[in-house]
């Protein structure tokens, strides 16, 4: 703790001993701007949390079901598992701000009346396209790390396969994974404010706004403490999960 408190005392010293330190201090850590400015910052960010609950509402379940899809056996199941890695393939290599631009400003260009024209739909469609991709991939692997002999047990107990997906091989594989899943979700909060390259009033559109009325910089600094206090949060406890997770497997192999 000391060393820490020594390396950032001097990375400090010298950045306020550097010559630009006033102007970079005017420019980005203005307490009267911030004071001002994070009320509304704050309001808008509410923007972002509302489509962060939404989207993850949306992936975890459609996730769940693209990953079982995928490892579904046999011939038959081809076309399904073909189309499963086709999707998780191409939302994968998209760029997200690119998916959300081509949604934002392709889909209501069609003036389709049943197609919603919303900014702030399509920006919530397009992280669930990309994230479904990648948590799917998530969930994969922790299917894939229960062991052969967990299905065979419930097989041999007159389980269905998809009886054994739900009441055995599920449940340990979404235990497994909720670290990573954590990571992705962080993720998720962080990419929302992409949704302000469609003009939607979130935090960083609000500090956008805020930047260019003032020719002042602080309001960027202001939104990235809110995302801040959102992300710690969330990576201490998947830091948490992961030792106690460890924690369990080694008293397992202990009692073993």
């Amino acid at each position: 703790m000391v060393s820490t408190a020594l390396v950032f005392a001097a990375i400090g010293f010298a950045i306020a001993k550097s010559p630009g330190w006033p102007e970079l201090h005017r420019q980005f850590f203005n307490g009267d701007r911030f004071t001002s400015d994070f009320p509304g910052i704050a309001d808008a960010f509410l923007m972002n949390v509302k489509m962060f609950a939404i989207a993850e509402a949306v992936i975890l379940p459609l996730a769940l079901v693209l990953a079982v899809l995928r490892g579904l056996p046999g011939p038959v199941f081809f076309p399904v598992r073909a189309l499963s890695i086709v999707y998780v393939d191409v939302f994968r290599g998209i760029p997200t701000i690119l998916l959300v631009l081509l949604l934002g400003f392709g889909a209501p260009s069609l003036e389709l009346s049943w197609l919603p024209s919303s900014e702030f739909f399509w920006a919530t469609t397009a992280l669930v396209l990309i994230y479904t991709a990648y948590v799917s991939e998530v969930y994969r692997a922790g299917i894939e790390s229960v062991h052969p002999s967990q299905e065979a047990a419930a097989r041999s107990l007159g389980l269905t396969r998809l009886q054994g997906l739900r009441y055995v091989i599920v449940p340990q594989a979404v235990r497994r994974v909720i670290p990573p899943l954590l990571n992705d979700f962080i993720g998720l909060q962080k990419d929302t404010a992409l949704v302000s390259v469609l003009g939607v009033i979130d935090a960083l559109q609000q500090a956008n706004i805020d930047s260019n009325a003032t020719f002042n910089f602080t309001p960027y600094c202001a939104a990235a403490v809110l995302f801040v206090a959102i992300t710690i949060p969330l990576t201490r406890l998947t830091d948490w999960l992961v030792n106690r997770e460890r924690g369990r497997r080694q008293s397992a192999g202990v009692l073993a």
